[in-house]
């Protein structure tokens, strides 16, 4: 237990925070702050009603248990495929399906348009919406096969 907060994990699965002043929050949150560029630092637990309960700025300076529970709830929410091969694209105009092996196995995506492909710091890191609101990410286009970067080569 830190001296500030707790935080546990209830019968029904949901996460439950205790404050050093005694409130007890039930069903909250954990959102990185800048998921993609600092991933452990910045985190705040947000609370059912969706305003900040608690503000932590450094992951892996959490006791381990309380780390833990953390970390157990992004992987949950933060479901995030890696692109390893584009196998065919149905249309190069979009809106148009995709064919994925991912490293979480086969997958179709629809990209609705060219803008939904975003460059992030690293100018070959990739970050692409699917028109269901899945993310899809290629760490780097150079990685990836010469056919697959020939298809992508057609979108950016």
């Amino acid at each position: 237990m830190s001296r500030l907060f707790e935080l546990v994990r209830n019968a029904h699965g949901r996460l439950v925070l205790h404050l050093a002043d005694g409130s007890e929050h039930v069903g909250v949150i954990p959102v990185r702050a800048f998921p993609i560029t600092a991933s452990d630092e910045g985190l705040s637990l947000v609370g059912a009603e969706g305003s900040e309960l608690l503000w932590i700025d450094r992951l892996d300076a959490l006791p381990g248990a309380v780390r833990a529970l953390i970390e157990e709830d992004l992987v949950a929410r933060e479901f995030l495929p890696t692109i390893e091969r584009i196998v065919s694209v149905s249309s190069f105009s979009t809106p148009s399906t995709w064919q994925l092996e991912t490293d979480k196995g086969p997958a179709t995506l629809v990209l609705k348009g060219e803008e939904d492909i975003r460059r992030l710091a690293k100018r070959t890191q990739l970050r692409i919406s699917a028109s269901d609101g899945v993310q899809f990410q290629i760490p780097d286009i150079n990685r990836l096969d010469k056919s697959s970067r020939k298809l992508l080569e057609r979108f950016l």
